[in-house]
């Protein structure tokens, strides 16, 4: 579940190597783990092993050792003169007892399969010259490739593609997995991921202490709600969601659809008066009441069973927004922000984020995608380059004093305590129009229950991705809510609850 940084699985080694594991033996491991992987990719056929000259390299060494031992055909191709490799890789390298190829895009050949060993994860320039040259014949050639920790040209913590990159049919890493494992444009690069355990012991996590993870439900088991015997509607909570005007009423519908769908006891449509006709016509389960002022809204919280508020869908952007915004953080209220309540505070962010540090009770949760982000963090955005996802989310996040979720193939959930989720568990054909209000609504039915903002952020991002692969191609959003059973019997069977 953790995902570690490229400095904290090089700490992991060393933690490992100084409590008595030699380093070369953790590279027996290693290219043990990915000779394995390279026989389970293909059964027949020549093997090539690219080697660079650090300790991917050694891994490679150590795979070709290991495949001409099981009887494959196997040759290595280096990128440097053996004598110039030094440490372990030297080591793994006495053990190929067979010539090297030149290190030359034509020696490449026609294998059943490639594995790439050139570079491991920390790279940290573009790659040019020569290996440019490799990677693009490696990409060009036809033959499935295994790459060893990463692709070569993908730097493995901010999961950018340095100039080129390989891309793999499958990636082998070692213990836990890195954010460029999960976080695009990197994981398309990676193919499926296997992890090898290598003999690094897990207690190096205590000290090492990392806050990412891969967002799966071994996260947030403990914080998942789970309606009582002898429960009712309202101790599950009430969410109060903010529609538009008579133009933009379905985004706010569905996102309170959803909150019910997520567990909420009860849902409320707040509509302008002009709109109020449609929006009861359109409604059965979710309640709706007209407000068309911030103050009308302000007596409406005054009611403290309201204890969630969903703005920004279809809400439209402005004084009017921004006012509700302040009038639910001012009544204390859960909050999921979202689409123009982001949108109308691009002009003054800060105001916002004030609020939301002032606040002790609510939590509140900001659920932009890449186009809304920059209007409140326009430093952090996806322009300037040696920024990972990861990071601008949590810095985003601990400027701002609420979590918050960028959205995108990648969602990544940030705290302000710098906790972080990556999800990997998002189908294609989620990206729809009307698909983020649902997320919406989830989040806000969650935190409705009870369930804090980080998790409730992290637990609507896995659900609404298993909703969409449920729901399967060709969904439009308001399937979503419709597939969420679903999901829901498949957690309570995961965690063996009884339903």
């Amino acid at each position: 579940m953790e995902v570690l940084t490229t400095s904290e699985m090089e700490r992991a080694d060393r933690l490992t190597i100084a409590a008595g594991t030699p380093g070369f033996s953790l590279m027996l491991s290693a290219g043990q783990a990915v000779a394995e992987a390279a026989m389970d990719l293909v059964e027949e056929g020549p093997i090539l092993v690219i080697c660079g000259p650090g300790n991917n390299g050694g891994d490679g060494f150590v795979a070709a050792a290991e495949l001409a031992a099981q009887g494959r055909e196997v040759s290595v191709i280096l990128m440097c003169e053996r004598d110039a490799l030094q440490g372990d890789a030297a080591s793994a390298a006495k053990g190929w007892k067979y010539p090297v190829l030149p290190f030359n895009p034509q020696a490449i050949g026609k294998p059943a399969l490639i594995i790439d060993a050139l570079f491991g994860a920390g790279l940290s320039r573009a790659v040019s010259g020569e290996p440019h040259d490799m990677i693009a014949a490696i990409n060009a050639n036809g033959a499935k490739v295994l790459a060893v920790d990463l692709p070569s040209g993908i730097n493995g913590t901010t999961a950018a593609v340095m100039g080129i990159a390989v891309r793999a049919t499958e990636t082998v890493t070692f213990f836990r997995k890195k954010p460029a494992h999960l976080l695009l444009p990197a994981r398309i690069n990676c193919g499926r991921v296997r992890v090898a355990d290598i003999g690094i012991d897990p207690q190096v996590l205590a000290e090492i202490k990392p806050q990412a993870f891969e967002n799966v439900p071994e996260i947030w088991q403990k914080q998942f709600p789970v309606p009582r015997i002898d429960g009712h509607k309202y101790a599950r909570g009430h969410v109060l969601a903010v529609s538009g005007d008579i133009s933009a009423t379905g985004a706010a519908r569905m996102a309170a659809r959803a909150a019910l769908r997520a567990g909420a006891g009860l849902a409320t449509l707040a509509s302008p008066r002009d709109a109020l006709a449609v929006n009861a016509t359109a409604l059965t389960a979710v309640m709706v009441r007209s407000v068309d002022t911030p103050i009308e809204f302000g007596d409406l919280l005054g009611d403290r069973r309201y204890n969630t508020c969903i703005i920004g869908p279809g809400a439209g952007i402005g004084e009017r927004t921004r006012d509700f915004v302040h009038t639910a953080l001012a009544a204390q209220r859960h909050l999921v922000l979202d689409a123009d309540a982001l949108t109308s505070f691009a002009d003054a962010p800060e105001r916002l984020f004030e609020q939301i540090r002032g606040a002790t009770a609510p939590e509140v949760v900001l659920t932009p995608h890449e186009g809304e982000f920059p209007r409140l963090f326009s430093d952090l955005s996806n322009k300037h380059p040696g920024r990972s996802k990861l990071e601008r989310v949590r810095d985003a996040a601990a400027r701002c004093g609420a979590v918050v979720l960028l959205k995108g193939a990648d969602t990544t959930v940030a705290a302000p305590d710098g906790r972080a989720t990556i999800a990997a568990n998002a189908p294609p054909w989620l990206a729809t129009a009307g698909a983020g209000d649902v997320l919406s609504g989830i989040i806000a039915g969650l935190l409705a229950q009870g369930v804090p903002a980080f998790e409730a952020a992290s637990i609507g991002v896995w659900m609404h991705g298993e909703a969409g692969t449920e729901a399967g191609p060709g969904l439009i959003a308001e399937d979503l809510t419709e597939t969420l059973p679903a999901v829901f019997r498949r957690i309570y069977d995961a965690f063996g609850i009884a339903y």
